[in-house]
């Protein structure tokens, strides 16, 4: 069945990957990130593959943004089944550098705009009587290294808000965290720290595509209603 997907941070890495797979598979994904010019590339890729895609520059860290990405969605199409919260930064640094501006930037990404994706699709998926949460989390949800303190409690946090959810929920609405481990993507690129920076070269020596990421997504979509899939944890084979 064709449902409407939603998917945030979908100019690249994971969100591009998920919109590529899913429009392959017939679903119609509506598409947000504020890079436009990377948005308008990810949706002629997924039109190539048969799908189809609508666009619209989305700050996830802006609540009435976010609220007007799905209200538009919905009244376009009539409905949302499922919403995808993907949009992410990774600026690691070690505790004492005190790079403030870039903890309060990974909590207003990863965690507030988790909650206003969350905030925005509640009231539909409730009037429709159905509809699927997906939050795309990290293994960092699971464990702490060195200069991931703060990135992986704003993990942490994403995956107690989405088993918070889920068990608050009626079962009509599902709920998902899927947690990547190292994937080919451009999160490591927002580092800043120089020694945060070489130890994330050597930690990303082993790493899989995307597209593992966004079949995981994909299995937990496409199981029948009354199947909640409630985690995926997709690491390489060779991170321990």
């Amino acid at each position: 069945m064709s449902k409407v997907i939603l998917i945030t941070g979908a100019s690249s890495g994971i969100g591009r990957a998920t919109a590529v797979r899913l429009g392959h598979e017939g679903h119609h994904v509506v598409l947000g990130a504020r890079r436009e010019d990377r948005l308008a590339e990810t949706a002629e890729a997924v039109e190539a593959v048969g799908g189809k895609a609508d666009v619209r520059r989305l700050d996830v860290t802006d609540r009435a943004d976010v609220a007007a990405f799905v209200a538009a969605a919905a009244e376009r199409h009539g409905r949302v089944d499922v919403i995808v919260n993907n949009a992410g930064v990774m600026p690691l640094s070690p505790m004492e550098a005190l790079l403030v501006d870039e903890w309060d930037r990974m909590i207003d990404v990863n965690v507030r705009g988790l909650l206003y994706g969350i905030a925005a699709a509640l009231p539909h998926f409730r009037r429709q009587g159905a509809g699927h949460f997906v939050t795309v989390a990290s293994v960092g949800a699971h464990e702490v290294v060195p200069t991931g303190a703060v990135y992986c409690a704003t993990k942490h946090a994403a995956w107690a808000i989405t088993e918070g959810l889920r068990q608050e929920l009626d079962p009509s609405i599902r709920v998902t965290t899927v947690s990547p481990g190292v994937v080919e993507s451009e999160l490591a690129e927002s580092i800043t720290d120089p020694a945060a920076r070489a130890a994330m070269r050597t930690y990303r020596a082993d790493t899989i595509p995307p597209d593992s990421i966004a079949q995981a997504i994909s299995y937990a979509i496409g199981r029948p209603p009354g199947v909640d899939v409630n985690e995926l944890v997709i690491r390489p084979a060779r991170q321990r």
